[in-house]
């Protein structure tokens, strides 16, 4: 499947499952990808868990693995923070989706308002219930399961590249938690 062939990715924050999800399609789409992780022993993993397609960086890398003049299409974080010092590198037109369970819609608007006279899009799913039973006797949302990180990857990843009339929205993927 070649849909993100092309397409420079980067996928900021935590080495988590859910930025892995989205690593992981983002390779099997063809993309270049760079994902960060903080330590040797995440990065040694990741790069396990993605082969050679990928580059696995420390944080501070980013900038460098991309070269001079390297420009990111498609830019998934955690927080308005970590975008914050990327945004130089991200094209005119790409994409920002923020993919942490926090970013308050607010956030969202702001850094969308700020980015629109360079047609960048951002998004942010909202993650919720999402993983295995922690066995507190948690009550499950209303659709009546927890959610997998490939979930929250498919809809972050709708928000990046196939909602391309959409900016400054927040989604949730939580099972109908966030609904009355």
């Amino acid at each position: 499947m070649t849909k993100y062939a092309g397409r420079t990715a980067v996928v900021l924050g935590e080495a988590t499952e859910i930025a892995l999800a989205i690593a992981k399609r983002l390779v099997e789409g063809g993309a270049h990808v760079v994902l960060t992780a903080r330590t040797t022993e995440e990065r040694r993993w990741l790069c396990t868990e993605l082969g050679s397609t990928a580059r696995i960086v420390a944080p501070a890398d980013v900038s460098a693995c991309l070269g001079p003049g390297g420009a990111v299409d498609l830019l998934f974080a955690d927080a308005v923070d970590t975008v914050r010092p990327l945004l130089s590198l991200l094209s005119d037109g790409g994409s920002v989706v923020l993919t942490a369970p926090g970013p308050p819609s607010t956030a969202v608007h702001t850094l969308a308002a700020e980015l629109l006279s360079r047609r960048i899009r951002v998004n942010a799913v909202a993650p919720g219930c999402i993983g295995a039973p922690d066995g507190n006797g948690a009550l499950l949302p209303p659709l009546g399961r927890l959610g997998a990180a490939e979930e929250v990857a498919r809809a972050a990843l709708f928000l990046a590249t196939d909602a391309t009339f959409t900016t400054g929205v927040r989604l949730p993927v939580d099972g109908g938690l966030g609904r009355p």
